[in-house]
């Protein structure tokens, strides 16, 4: 791998050479980035870097110059061990946290955004945008305001007011549509296509999806490239499912490692938008469109998931689980990640946890078992999702009397 080899088509497998394209023109199908092996790529390649960014992984990221690559220097994020919450699970040994509430812009989009606003260099774009729950948004405008480019954000006008904020700070021009995130999106894409402009999710989608299988190897190279029993992933478009999946994949297919077919998949949603997993429950291959979402976890509120059907097909591959979690029980999971662990999240990754605790509950998942939970997001970017369930402190006078008193 190392160079581009083609965008191959997910449905009729038809090869179109590397450009500005995001469907088939054939079938209408999604495209995906491959490459032409590199045989010379060992696991020292990536580990011998001083590079502690994603972009040490350069030789399977779809750029094409090192010189058009927009970066933030975030770190590799960290893959918590988390025994704490192991043990007030039931005894789990071997459960880790991969945690990317630290990235620059406090979630995984800066890696789909970094890798699109990167491609969107390369190409000459004039401007780029995103459609967005939130995250996105942000991760998009911060990529763009390094990359000295215009910035435009389709976003439902309910998400979190601090998104908003965030996004705007770094000079992106806010549309806020009264509607859905699936409105956002189909204004998003007319005037993506019609201006000429890279809509990171949409028209960028080839080259955006592959930042965020960089989640895969990054916990490859941090388990010494074992292979995990269980992932546990918070689940919207599903976009970021399916690129974990063919992050794998790859890693596979350069022989770095043998075998990940005992690997199990866990696609985690909320109660209030779960089109992907009432599918899977159900045994049926159709998405039913959630018209109007009604979750805290507005990040993963993707009425019409783009990639649910491939969500879907992965979860067969890989003897996978779909199972979803009430507001309740993402809001208890996000405090009970908190103070066991010392990680804040956002709803979502309350999602992923909160999944894990029902499937353990149900004794879906063993012991013995190594798992690797997603946390996507950060806490601060959602407080008023908890603020029902935390204890309002009270004033007191700076008496010593009075303080000491009310430490007992």
């Amino acid at each position: 791998m190392g160079i581009i080899s083609a965008l191959k088509c997910r449905e009729c497998n038809k090869e179109y050479s590397p450009r500005f394209l995001y469907i088939c023109e054939d079938c209408f199908g999604p495209l995906d980035v491959h490459y032409k092996i590199d045989t010379t790529i060992t696991k020292n390649t990536f580990e011998s870097r001083s590079d502690l960014t994603y972009w040490r992984y350069f030789e399977i990221l779809p750029i094409e110059d090192k010189k058009n690559i927009v970066s933030l220097n975030g770190s590799i994020t960290p893959l918590q061990k988390a025994d704490n919450l192991g043990d007030s699970l039931g005894g789990f040994k071997n459960l880790y946290i991969k945690n990317d509430s630290v990235n620059p812009t406090f979630s995984f989009k800066d890696r789909p955004a970094g890798v699109a606003v990167s491609k969107a260099k390369e190409m000459n774009l004039s401007a780029v945008g995103c459609a967005s729950t939130g995250n996105l948004a942000s991760a998009t405008a911060a990529h763009a305001a390094k990359a000295n480019l215009p910035c435009y954000i389709f976003a439902p006008s309910d998400i979190e007011d601090v998104k908003i904020v965030q996004a705007l700070s770094y000079g992106g021009k806010f549309v806020a549509v009264d509607g859905t995130y699936d409105d956002a999106n189909r204004i998003a894409s007319v005037i993506g296509d019609s201006n000429g402009y890279g809509i990171v999710n949409i028209n960028m989608r080839p080259y955006y999806v592959e930042g965020s299988k960089t989640l895969a190897f990054e916990v490859l190279e941090q388990l010494n490239w074992t292979v995990p029993d269980v992932l546990v992933i918070p689940v919207g478009s599903g976009a970021m499912l399916n690129a974990i999946c063919k992050g794998f994949e790859e890693i596979m297919n350069l022989g770095l490692i043998s075998d990940i077919s005992n690997l199990r998949i866990i696609a985690a949603q909320p109660n209030g938008c779960a089109p992907i997993v009432d599918a899977y429950k159900n045994r049926s291959n159709e998405i039913i469109p959630v018209e109007k979402p009604k979750t805290v976890a507005k990040s993963l509120a993707i009425g019409d998931p783009g990639d649910g059907l491939y969500v879907l097909k992965r979860l067969r591959q890989f003897n996978g689980i779909g199972e979803k979690v009430t507001d309740s029980e993402i809001k208890n999971a996000i405090l009970l990640l908190a103070k066991s662990e010392g990680i804040f999240t956002e709803p979502a990754g309350g999602v992923a946890v909160g999944v894990l605790k029902k499937l353990i509950e149900e004794n879906k998942i063993d012991k013995d078992e190594n798992i690797v939970c997603y946390v996507t997001g950060n806490g601060l970017k959602a407080t008023e999702s908890i603020a029902d369930l935390l204890p309002t402190p009270s004033s007191v006078k700076p008496d010593i009397r009075l303080v000491s008193a009310m430490m007992h």
